[in-house]
């Protein structure tokens, strides 16, 4: 298990196993979120089996799959809302991570400097400056309809 930490509140992690939710779940985390489709991945490790262990942990687990035709507005504050709304340190897990940092950066994008987003995103080992632009864009839109 690769755990990389973006806030103190916010972890992201290549694919996790049903044998890894007790090791979140001692690490501090209360809620896993699971942004990886179950098309992409054997079913001992799909997203109701780890929601099962979860559970069993006394976690809250939560699904939004996100791929990148799925990365919409409407899935991004899904996805930014189910962190807002945890009750404890969240857990993201996709293939890799990244996806599950995009989302999150999307989600900040016009409450958080772009800069600020991307250096958090490097520090966890995902160098995604290429993002910069779209997350001043996001911002500019936000700032607009606030």
């Amino acid at each position: 298990m690769d755990i990389r930490a973006l806030t103190p509140a916010f972890a992201v992690s290549p694919q996790i196993t049903p044998e890894d939710v007790p090791a979140i779940a001692a690490a501090g985390f209360r809620t896993i979120l699971c942004n990886r489709p179950d098309e992409e991945i054997p079913p001992p490790m799909r997203a109701e089996a780890v929601r099962a262990a979860a559970e069993a942990a006394g976690l809250a687990f939560v699904t939004i799959p996100l791929t990148s035709r799925d990365m919409t507005p409407a899935a991004v504050r899904a996805n930014r809302d189910a962190i807002a709304d945890a009750e404890g340190p969240v857990l993201a897990y996709c293939a890799s991570g990244t996806r599950s940092t995009v989302a999150w950066m999307f989600g900040n994008a016009g409450s958080q400097p772009a800069d600020e987003l991307v250096a958090a995103a490097e520090r966890a080992g995902y160098p995604l400056g290429n993002l910069r632009d779209q997350l001043d864009h996001i911002g500019e839109l936000v700032g607009k309809a606030s």
